[in-house]
């Protein structure tokens, strides 16, 4: 009977107690989701929202960090995804530049790309990192971008089936010939290649990710052939650049090549990184520049008012090649530009891991082992960065008044990077953009389908248009062209 009566009030202990427990979770959970933030749950954190919104989750993930005061917030589902998402220019400088060591891409980041990137500039810390970047360093100078103009930027070189094909044109420059316009196979393989890597990111987790690779199954079986093509594209390269056995290329991949200890396998991975870095980034930029253009005829209209001004006074002829020194005097174009990447960046998020634990200016604090995500995309649309009229296409925002394009901290437009890793590419990218968007605007009028819709986007590594952007271009004065999709 004594044994009946412990057991019973023990259950009952129990029961109480647990039913405590859980009425306390579900208050505490309902206390935290009132808070700005990610929504969270009891044991599977912000996983429910995660999957009904990945498939936007650059804009779901911009509409949360604009609610929250400091632009930041946490982040976790299960399988150890913890971490901090921030838009906040005092927190990007931070883990950019003033912590810098604190930061590193970090091993859960590297061994999601490892397999389509391996150990390239882009997917590497350290020591391998600082090599690869003190070599590359030399491509990006003056006197390379102006060999850049000449060798690259002719009305020929310009032809719109050359931006149709994903303008590749700036590998070329840094590879001595990377062969990837007209390759179709290539250029499917990478992109499926890019986007099915960053989806190894949106699993819900990372397990799963785990399982299917080793299975070989769906997305990462595509992932897997797409892969071995990009690598025996790049593989080919390789040997043909080694057996011409030119004593004095002046060109990046050579300068790797002629270091004896550098693998087969290691200029691979430099050869896909930078073509990632060339080709991918530059052809987003510029079909979202344009998408945006075709919405804006005022901004067209400046534009060629300044193109028609360089032409006066230097005396050229409608397709000639623009010099190194003009290109720079287009403000009102680098302004345009900068704009419509501070819309859409070419590379819309960034991750770091924290090493230590650490707070970030806002107070936000951040646990060893935790990622970090500054969120290039959120920062265009934060109306404490660029004001209330920050959702507009308006390139008068970069100028001065004497209409100089002026210099934005790289921290509160972190296009191209900020800190030690800052994108050495910045200049040769603009260089590139404005002489194909100059010959395009002057030449071409485009006539953009459904200009009035926002295109869909992938989620990619870089931002890419899903179906890409749907022109008809007419040339002035000649005839109609339908190029169809630029993508």
């Amino acid at each position: 009977m004594a044994i009946d009566l412990f057991s019973i009030l023990s259950f009952l202990f129990f029961f109480l107690l647990s039913l405590y427990l859980y009425l306390h979770f579900i208050a505490s959970s309902k206390k935290a989701n009132k808070k700005p933030g990610f929504k969270r749950y009891p044991i599977v954190g912000t996983l429910p929202d995660f999957l009904r919104n990945r498939h936007r989750f650059l804009d779901w993930s911009t509409e949360v960090l604009s609610n929250c005061p400091t632009n930041s917030a946490v982040f976790w589902r299960p399988g150890k995804v913890h971490g901090i998402i921030t838009a906040n220019p005092s927190n990007v400088e931070h883990i950019l530049k003033t912590k810098f060591e604190n930061y590193p891409k970090g091993a859960s980041f590297i061994t999601r790309l490892q397999d389509f990137l391996g150990r390239g500039i882009f997917n590497s810390d350290a020591e391998l990192w600082k090599v690869q970047r003190k070599t590359a360093s030399y491509e990006f100078n003056t006197k390379s971008l102006r060999n850049f103009i000449m060798q690259n930027t002719s009305w020929n070189a310009l032809l719109l089936t050359t931006f149709v094909s994903s303008l590749s044109m700036s590998t070329q420059g840094c590879l001595g010939g990377d062969g990837t316009t007209g390759n179709t196979e290539f250029m499917k393989a990478f992109e499926d290649a890019t986007t099915l890597s960053c989806g190894r990111f949106m699993y819900p987790s990372p397990f799963l990710g785990r399982v299917k690779k080793y299975l070989s199954v769906g997305s990462e079986r595509k992932l897997k052939d797409s892969i071995k093509i990009v690598h025996e594209f790049a593989d080919n390269i390789i040997k043909s650049r080694m057996e011409q056995k030119v004593e004095k290329e002046d060109d990046l991949l050579s300068r790797f090549i002629a270091t004896d200890e550098n693998s087969p396998e290691f200029l691979r991975d430099i050869i896909i990184s930078f073509i990632l870095a060339g080709r991918d980034t530059t052809s987003s930029a510029l079909s979202w520049f344009f998408w945006l253009l075709s919405s804006k005829p005022e901004v067209k209209q400046n534009i060629l008012k300044e193109l028609d001004k360089i032409q006066v006074r230097n005396s050229k002829k409608l397709g000639e090649t623009y010099s190194l020194d003009e290109l720079r005097d287009m403000h009102y174009l680098h302004a345009a530009i900068s704009e419509a990447m501070r819309l859409y960046p070419p590379v819309p998020v960034d991750t770091k891991a924290c090493l230590t634990d650490d707070i970030l200016p806002d107070g936000t604090f951040v646990g060893k082992g935790w990622f970090v995500t500054y969120h290039t995309y959120a920062m265009g649309r934060m109306e404490r960065i660029w004001g209330k009229n920050c959702s507009e296409f308006l390139p008068e925002r970069w100028l001065e008044n004497n209409g100089v394009c002026k210099q934005e901290s790289p921290f509160r437009f972190p296009v191209f990077h900020a800190g030690p890793r800052m994108c050495l590419g910045k200049d040769m990218a603009y260089i590139q953009m404005k002489s194909i968007a100059a010959a395009v605007i002057e030449r071409f009028e485009m006539d953009v389908e459904s200009k009035d819709k926002v295109p869909e986007h992938l989620l990619s590594l870089t931002l890419r248009m899903k179906d890409g952007l749907s022109v008809k271009v007419k040339e002035r004065c000649v005839g109609e062209i339908d190029l169809g999709t630029i993508v």
